[in-house]
């Protein structure tokens, strides 16, 4: 039987048939299982933030996986709570931390926080962006501003109210004293790497002070070095109540964080909350090796670079396609002027360079940290052979 056959007789049908099946990666490099080599400028979603079998990540989770693998929230161990402590110190300000599985789970001890919060001073509504994109749990899912993925599932709780992303105004109407939280994406991520005008943020903060909201900032896809930051919030100046963190964080083993900051991150009491595969000590092992590699080799200034160098390499492109590149670092979307995002992506693909159209006229790149000017040199006339199919077809 082939892949597809044997996907097909037993996987549910959420994510269709996915077009390839990969079998081994090594740096930026995957192939799959007919031996077909890639560049992989998806990243497993900005998730695999040193590539594909990097020694680091691997032998950190070799010498965890051979002491100890799992202990469950009754018990303490070494490397969730230096985890904890290196996040808070590179926060630089006073936060307790909670660990989870995903970007999702993250987002929903978050909310849980916001209703803590809120039924203190009897608020209830949190107020959240069109096109944005928050998780597929059902508490995620009602802050994510995207009908579709929504309306299938509801009803969601709430109450919730969304505003278009960026628009200050509208957001300042929709914050008032019923107010619990607002929370939002430095820049749209799912929603097409759509970064937001210069100071929503510092705007959203002052909204959420005068209103006594907190502001939960969502850096699953944002943070642990994707836009050449820490934390992309912090590169705006801006300190948010409550932060949210997953896919880079573990490199490629499933763990997320909900850092809350100075009084968010004392609400919770005993039993209120939990998770008892979260911060298991192998991922936890897994993301201290992210994080020592990221500092050990200034991965950080890398990407800045490199990522200038992939935007400038895309947007020197002639092609009728693209109307323009945008993001930050090493997470960049492409905008193209119709819906070719798919076309883009399979024939990229053929030529052997992994992108994502993440929506109908966008393309996402979110290559490792580790990527080079050289393979982007690589990449880049790959997307343009692909760019050169769609639009002569």
């Amino acid at each position: 039987m082939t892949f597809d056959s044997r996907w097909q007789a037993v996987m549910m049908n959420n994510y269709g048939t996915p077009p390839i099946a990969l079998d081994h990666g090594d740096g930026v490099r995957v192939w799959d299982t007919d031996g077909n080599a890639y560049l992989d400028f998806v990243g497993g979603i900005a998730v695999s933030a040193l590539g594909h079998a990097h020694p680091a990540i691997v032998a950190a989770v070799t010498e965890q996986v051979g002491k100890l693998a799992h202990t469950s929230n009754l018990v303490m161990h070494e490397p969730g709570i230096t985890l904890a402590e290196r996040l808070v110190h590179l926060l630089g300000m006073p936060a307790r931390v909670f660990f989870a599985n995903s970007g999702a789970e993250a987002n929903e001890c978050a909310l849980k926080l916001a209703r803590l919060h809120g039924n203190r001073s009897g608020r209830s509504t949190i107020v959240s962006c069109t096109s944005s994109f928050h998780g597929r749990t059902l508490g995620a899912l009602s802050v994510t501003g995207n009908a579709a993925k929504r309306e299938p599932f509801a009803p969601l709780p709430g109450p919730v109210v969304f505003v278009d992303y960026g628009d200050l105004d509208a957001l300042a109407a929709a914050v008032d004293d019923t107010t619990a939280a607002v929370i939002v994406e430095p820049t749209l991520g799912e929603g097409g790497i759509v970064p937001p005008p210069s100071g929503f943020l510092a705007g959203v903060r002052s909204l959420c002070d005068a209103a006594g909201a907190l502001m939960i900032v969502d850096e699953v896809q944002s943070g642990i070095g994707r836009t050449g930051n820490w934390f992309a919030s912090q590169a705006e100046g801006v300190r948010p109540d409550v932060i949210t963190l997953a896919k880079g964080l573990g490199g490629g083993l499933p763990i997320g964080a909900c850092l809350g900051i100075g009084a968010a991150g004392e609400l919770f009491a005993p039993g209120d909350h939990g998770s008892t595969f979260g911060g298991n000590p192998v991922s936890c092992a897994a993301a201290l090796a992210v994080l020592d590699t990221i500092a050990d080799q200034q991965l950080l200034d890398q990407v800045k670079r490199v990522g200038q160098h992939l935007a400038d390499a895309l947007g020197s492109l002639d092609s009728p396609l693209i109307t323009e590149v945008r993001g930050s670092g090493l997470w960049l979307g492409v905008g193209l002027d119709g819906a070719h995002a798919p076309a883009v992506e399979q024939a990229a693909r053929a030529h052997g360079l992994l992108v994502n159209a993440v929506r109908p006229d966008t393309i996402r790149l979110a290559p490792p940290l580790i990527t080079t000017e050289a393979e982007v040199d690589e990449a880049v006339p790959l997307f343009a052979a692909a760019l050169a199919e769609v639009s002569g077809a």
